[in-house]
């Protein structure tokens, strides 16, 4: 039997780590299994450029924290080697760089997670991933703008020169 010390011991790393949960924009929950020490520390060095925690803890004190911070359906996702990354900022970076990563490392495999608080399923988690960055998007849309006001100035330019014409015929 677990003396009362390490259970009052585990019982901070549950709420520690349900804390964390629960004030994080991104929780993702991926399977490890594969991947060598390098390309892990490769990884924790990518994803601490956006203030992203990369961590290995039991399944049964995520399990718990998960519960404590008040989200359930990823309890069959907590199976096998898993690491847990959390993000306090921009999931955004984050679920990219670990995509990234994924697509490199064929064994690496994201399970599910948590965005804003919501459950998301692999493939949600994949698909926000894979559009542009904030800045991109951004980007689109003012050389839309752009593009659209150069073709109004145009019209209007036409027009203005047509109304000369016909005043001037007249």
């Amino acid at each position: 039997m677990a003396s009362e010390k390490i259970l009052n011991q585990k019982k901070e790393e549950v709420t520690k780590l349900a804390n964390k949960i629960k004030e994080a924009k991104l929780v993702l929950l991926t399977d490890y299994r594969g991947i060598n020490v390098e390309n892990v520390t490769e990884l924790r060095a990518q994803l601490r450029k956006s203030n992203t925690e990369y961590t290995v803890i039991k399944n049964n004190i995520t399990k718990r924290a998960l519960l404590e911070a008040g989200i359930e359906g990823l309890e069959d996702k907590l199976v096998g080697p898993t690491a847990v990354i959390i993000n306090n900022e921009d999931y955004l970076e984050s679920a990219k760089t670990i995509y990234e990563f994924t697509k490199n490392n064929e064994y690496y495999k994201i399970k599910g997670g948590v965005i804003e608080g919501k459950v998301m399923t692999t493939e949600e988690i994949i698909t926000l991933a894979k559009l542009p960055s904030k800045e991109t998007l951004l980007s689109m849309l003012a050389g839309a703008l752009l593009s659209n006001i150069s073709k109004f100035a145009v019209a209007l330019e036409q027009v203005r020169i047509q109304k000369e014409e016909n005043s001037a015929e007249a």
